[in-house]
């Protein structure tokens, strides 16, 4: 199964974005996370366009946009046109969710929902055709540095399994407390893609702390 590797700004020293996102990129990440934040959807304010549009300077690298924001369709064409690849937002901050999921696609980004921990696997019945990507919250969304909830990881093996059912390629991402220690069964229950943060960024040596996750997978859990 595909193991990518997404480590998210939000951990970065902003200070030496450009040395830590190249430290990155030699230890194999795959896309780069950026997390969208806007002190009402959840309790915390950090980057926007500026930060996507420095990124896109800095790294060819897919940019993997999760919005946690109030009306994240606001925000489609401009994000689209500043050179994100995934756009994810939560069901729960809008209402028209099959319409903005279409108008992410027409963008030429690809089109992703976020599912919180209390938040059903039903709201994903409806809309599976138009989903390139899901991404199950293993924390309570607006903070860096929480601990895995271990019950994300039956979330996600009954989401792969709806994956697995409906026929299509789906990306099934995981977003919170992704460490050596938890990667593995996560991998396990069918989680393709993992944003580290603090795993990546808070160490020494980030290329070395992007390949030490992709071996973890190979743990038997």
């Amino acid at each position: 199964m595909t193991v990518r590797i997404a480590p998210s700004v939000l951990s970065t020293d902003l200070g030496r974005l450009r040395e830590q996102i190249a430290e990155a990129e030699a230890g194999g990440a795959e896309w780069m996370h950026v997390d969208v934040m806007d002190g009402h959807f959840v309790p915390n304010l950090t980057f926007g366009a500026p930060m996507i549009r420095a990124l896109r300077r800095l790294t060819d690298l897919p940019l993997d946009v999760h919005l946690m924001v109030q009306h994240p369709e606001r925000y489609i064409a401009e994000y689209a046109d500043l050179g994100a690849s995934v756009f994810t937002f939560h069901p729960e901050a809008t209402v028209h969710v099959q319409r903005h999921l279409a108008a992410i696609r027409e963008r030429g980004m690809k089109a992703g929902l976020a599912l919180n921990p209390s938040t059903p696997l039903n709201v994903l019945d409806e809309v599976m055709d138009d989903l390139d990507l899901v991404l199950v919250m293993s924390v309570n969304p607006g903070y860096g540095g929480q601990s895995y909830i271990p019950a994300a990881t039956g979330k996600i093996a009954r989401i792969s399994e709806r994956i697995d059912a409906h026929g299509t390629s789906i990306v099934l991402e995981v977003d919170g407390g992704i460490t050596v220690q938890t990667i593995a069964a996560a991998h396990a229950a069918g989680a393709d893609t993992f944003v580290a943060g603090t795993a990546v960024f808070g160490t020494p040596h980030i290329a070395d702390a992007v390949r030490a996750l992709k071996r973890a997978c190979l743990t038997q859990v």
